[in-house]
């Protein structure tokens, strides 16, 4: 048997699907749009507003926006997206838009995330899986953050900046162009400061698979060579493991990209 909790001071439009063992808190809005999948819990004060799909098992802790108008000047009320997968954390204050027609339309947000206090997450922005933004982070429209990765506290990246897969982006960091893959990005001006060994430990890459990145990182950054001339080296390796081959593509997609963004390719006038 279907069961719901709602609140009596809950505002839950009729037209809004509101899926089997939902709890929806006090003061809480419901749009007429919005699709929540099953064992969603939705604590106090939270709006969920749009055209905005959510799967199963997520959390939405007190004041959060999700849903809202990309804060996009080119946007013009069209009907565009937010999507979200199962099994995230989207704690206090965390703002998230839909998409904008020049991005495609899609803000998509996949499984297994925490998204901590008031972070910000643009339109058209697509966050995979098992992924942590830290408190404050923000990101701009058209961004990537690839799954594993981690984005700390207060850190802001450039629109249509990619963070690669188990890359981690430090405090404070301001990020203009793509975070490589397995690296570990700080600073302002950000640099790579080494390679992620802890995530690529704890994602499952063994000591030979390590082993290779850090030698990738001391070729790619500590060398007296050109970066075509570290990249063409490292294809060169005889041990062509998954890990460097990830990195090389990604730095490929890079060099097709603008200023450092593969993504910024995408851009549309």
């Amino acid at each position: 048997m279907e069961m719901v909790e709602i609140h009596e001071t809950a505002v839950v439009h009729p037209k809004a699907e509101v899926g089997e063992d939902c709890e929806i808190g006090p003061y809480c809005v419901i749009g007429p749009d919005v699709v929540l999948g099953p064992r969603n819990r939705v604590a106090n004060h939270v709006t969920i507003m749009g055209n905005t799909t959510v799967g199963a098992d997520n959390q939405f802790f007190p004041h959060a926006v999700v849903g809202a108008a990309p804060q996009d000047l080119k946007y013009r009320g069209e009907n565009t997206c937010l999507e979200i997968g199962d099994s995230n954390q989207v704690r206090e204050f965390v703002t998230i838009n839909t998409g904008t027609v020049q991005g495609g339309g899609l803000t998509r947000i996949g499984d297994h995330n925490m998204l901590m206090a008031c972070c910000h997450v643009a339109h058209d922005c697509i966050v995979d899986d098992h992924i942590v933004l830290a408190n404050n982070s923000m990101l701009a429209g058209h961004i990537h953050v690839k799954s594993r990765a981690i984005v700390s506290g207060a850190a802001a990246l450039h629109h249509f900046a990619t963070v690669g897969r188990l890359g981690f982006v430090g405090a404070m960091t301001r990020v203009r162009q793509d975070v490589p893959p397995f690296m570990i990005v700080e600073g302002n001006p950000p640099r790579v400061r080494g390679a992620n060994v802890v995530g690529l430990k704890r994602a499952g890459v063994d000591a030979e698979g390590i082993e290779i990145i850090r030698q990738a990182f001391r070729f790619l950054y500590h060398s007296n060579i050109s970066r075509r001339e570290a990249l063409d080296e490292l294809r060169s390796w005889e041990n062509q493991t998954p890990e460097l081959q990830e990195l090389l593509e990604f730095y490929e997609d890079m060099e097709v990209g603008v200023k450092g963004r593969a993504r910024e390719a995408l851009r549309q006038a």
